[in-house]
């Protein structure tokens, strides 16, 4: 059974258009806040592993499917989880929430790369600790 991190998001002034409707691109930072701390409640921060590991993820690839609007002021909630671990890489899939309704759904591929930008093997640790949420 996969484990699905949950992190509520208010919405604000700053993520929506002018008819204050979430503006598309905020749906990637509420996306991205929801994998950071994912890693941080699994004990990881992104500036832990490049100081003592060299290593961060980038995003190679993004599939995002809007269903319905959210809009100023509104309390979403982004679940995710891991749908795949590689050798270098893992897929996430993320799914944005008002209410019980699902409002966007976002399939991410994250890469391990080292401080010369080159992908490498993500960390045993890294590993260990999602290899059971898969």
């Amino acid at each position: 059974m996969t484990k699905i991190h949950q992190l509520p998001v208010r919405v604000y002034y700053e993520d929506t258009d002018a008819g204050g409707i979430v503006y598309h691109a905020s749906y990637i930072r509420f996306a991205e806040r929801g994998r950071t701390e994912m890693l941080r409640d699994a004990g990881f921060e992104h500036a832990q592993l490049f100081k003592e590991q060299g290593i961060a993820f980038a995003v190679v690839a993004m599939n995002i499917n809007f269903r319905a609007p959210a809009k100023l002021d509104e309390l979403l909630v982004v679940k995710t989880s891991i749908s795949r671990l590689g050798g270098a890489s893992m897929d996430m899939q993320q799914d944005i929430y008002k209410g019980g309704d699902l409002i966007c759904e976002i399939k991410v591929t994250l890469v391990c790369i080292d401080n010369a930008l080159k992908a490498v093997r993500l960390p045993q640790a890294v590993r260990d600790l999602f290899k059971s949420e898969v």
